[in-house]
């Protein structure tokens, strides 16, 4: 599921959607953990989740990978 985000803060297209799809993956990782932090947890079960967490957060790392740089790149076209 891709959350829609509206462009009204009239960010680029290209950042618009990267956040979105953060959001969404940063949604992810947090019900992950509230899963992990279950208390009747099998083995299973927790290997289950710790393997999904790894994907989750390597997804982050390579989806943020030029994050930085868009952000960037709209602070510099605010006016001073």
């Amino acid at each position: 599921m891709i959350l829609q985000v509206e462009n009204q803060s009239n960010v680029n297209s290209t950042l618009s959607v990267l956040l979105a799809e953060l959001g969404e993956e940063c949604h992810t990782v947090l019900a992950l953990i509230d899963r992990l932090n279950s208390p009747h947890l099998t083995d299973r079960e927790k290997g289950d989740i710790l393997a999904e967490l790894t994907g989750a957060v390597c997804h982050l790392h390579v989806h943020t990978e030029d994050l930085p740089d868009l952000i960037g790149d709209e602070i510099e076209l605010l006016p001073d």
